[in-house]
């Protein structure tokens, strides 16, 4: 099977898709640590320390997708280059990695999104537990 110049270029808006969403999860998330900062340090918010705590881990998930995702579209630019000049091999090596690369960012993303809730359950414990569904 030959990948054709096309190929790689499919990918274009659905990873520029994918680090608009991620980079808007950043932006969120680093105005909410803001927040809770001001709120821990006036001492108005004594549950704010481990909510900060949770959203460290993701802070460093986000870049991590962000990172692996900005590093798929590069491998795929560099791959329609490669496929542009001629060398098929060397194109179809480099998207390689690129999918690759895009599916280790979509597993962190999805490990992002699993612990996104764990600085609401500080606010749940406080209020007597997590509630069995009924």
């Amino acid at each position: 099977m030959t990948l054709e110049l096309s190929t790689p270029a499919l990918l274009f808006p659905a990873i520029s898709l994918l680090l608009l969403a991620y980079t808007n999860r950043f932006l969120h998330l680093a105005a909410l640590i803001r927040q809770l900062h001001r709120e821990h340090t006036k001492g108005s918010d004594p549950l704010a320390k481990p909510q900060i705590d949770n959203l460290r881990v993701r802070l460093e998930l986000i870049r991590w997708m962000q990172a692996l995702g900005i590093a798929s579209l590069l491998c795929c630019t560099v791959a329609m280059g490669a496929l542009f000049f001629g060398w098929a091999q060397t194109g179809s090596v480099v998207f390689s990695i690129g999918m690759v690369l895009m599916a280790a960012s979509l597993a962190v993303a999805l490990r992002e999104i699993m612990i996104s809730g764990g600085a609401l359950k500080v606010y749940l414990g406080e209020l007597g537990g997590e509630q069995k569904p009924k």
